[in-house]
């Protein structure tokens, strides 16, 4: 079994602010949200919509589809980035899709415009397996290769999956992908119903996680690409630990005595042998939902009152990225380690004291990443600035 703790040696990314790492940092680093007005998502078919989906691009010749076209360029950016800060694959590289709804335009294509009758070769393109074994024919690895879901955690449980691997000594190597493209109409429309998603109003009106008059999360996309490794190259962060649990309470709400969650931050913290007053920021899961700032809100109190770190959520400027939330909001804060800047979102209300207020220099420090999925799917990774 392995002792070397892992870090994250190279990223891809495509989201709302356009493909590419350096989009997504310069998105965030400006305090501008990536949702801009789409038309065609409302119940009113005249009101246009803030979204941060992300935009056409990509190889033409990945597929017609554009979550298989920002998954395959989220991944080979992040293999590029890897290899040009001196990562050598090993003989075992495995693969982690995190993925909750996969590749819902183009099942809906398949029923409303195809009516069920594709080419066989169209229609694989469809099965959740396709995309991960295309990349590793790609690129030739052989290790194990799956797709992980639980729901607005499951970036986090995709680099979880990835230290288990690598502390196990199953592979040499992760690529850890986590992709989320399904802002259609009908699904924007029930998280909408739900009295979750905000679509009506600019995302710094609408979602302000810990301030006052937040009204839930602003809605968005992303496909986030991580290589994974114990070998020597330049990392980003170090992945010291994790953990994971279950509310077992409610399909979509958070369990109010919030035991599983704090459980779960405290497991994360023993697995990475790190001490709670040792932790300089809480990335927060941050929706903007008052069950989610309320359970975020005792965290710090009952777990980090005395380290008092700085938090902030990512989500009010990409948007709540759904099953690739918690990677791009990692995404986020591993690039902001190598500039020296923590990503924070501009306050805009009366907050929580703790509350960071836009783009802040870093003290070198631990960060604690929580992330309360839908149905009680709760994750925490724990990480710090590469040593």
């Amino acid at each position: 079994m392995s002792t070397t703790i892992p870090s994250i040696v190279g990223i891809g990314a495509n989201t709302g602010y356009g493909w590419g790492a350096d989009a997504l940092w310069r998105g965030v680093s400006s305090g501008k949200p990536a949702a801009v007005l789409h038309s065609g998502y409302s119940e009113n078919a005249d009101e246009d919509v803030w979204l941060a989906k992300v935009p056409p691009g990509g190889e033409a010749g990945d597929s017609p589809s554009r979550f298989a076209r920002a998954m395959k360029g989220a991944v080979r950016e992040a293999i590029s980035d890897a290899y040009a800060r001196g990562w050598e694959p090993g003989r075992r590289v495995g693969l982690v899709h995190a993925v909750v709804l996969g590749d819902v335009e183009d099942w809906r294509d398949f029923y409303h415009v195809d009516n069920g009758e594709r080419r066989v070769r169209d229609y694989l393109r469809l099965l959740p397996s396709t995309p991960i074994s295309t990349l590793m024919q790609e690129f030739g690895f052989h290790g194990p290769a799956m797709n992980v879901s639980a729901t607005c955690s499951s970036g986090n449980v995709g680099l979880i999956t990835a230290k288990m691997w690598l502390d196990a000594g199953i592979v040499d190597d992760v690529v850890c992908v986590a992709t989320d493209l399904s802002l259609t109409p009908e699904n924007v429309r029930h998280f909408v119903r739900l009295g979750a998603g905000v679509v009506d109003a600019e995302p710094l009106d609408a979602c302000r996680p810990f301030q006052e008059g937040s009204r839930g999360f602003a809605m968005g996309e992303a496909s986030v690409g991580f290589v994974v490794t114990t070998s020597p190259a330049t990392g980003y962060v170090d992945i010291l630990g994790g953990a994971m649990s279950h509310d077992a309470f409610h399909v979509v709400s958070v369990d109010p005595d919030h035991g599983q969650i704090m459980r779960c931050v405290r497991d994360a913290l023993a697995d990475a042998n790190v001490r709670a007053e040792d932790v300089a920021y809480l990335n927060a899961h941050g929706p903007g939902t008052k069950q989610c700032d309320v359970a975020e809100t005792a965290i710090l109190s009952e777990i980090f009152g005395a380290a008092r770190p700085g938090v902030y959520s990512v989500k009010p400027l990409t948007g709540h990225c759904q099953g690739a939330a918690a990677a791009v909001e990692i995404a986020a804060a591993a690039l902001g380690t190598e500039a020296g800047v923590v990503p924070a979102a501009p306050r805009v209300a009366a907050g929580h004291e703790l509350l960071l207020d836009g783009a802040t220099p870093m003290v070198d420090g631990i960060t604690v990443k929580p992330s309360l999925g839908m149905g009680g799917h709760n994750s925490v990774v724990v990480f710090a600035p590469a040593g």
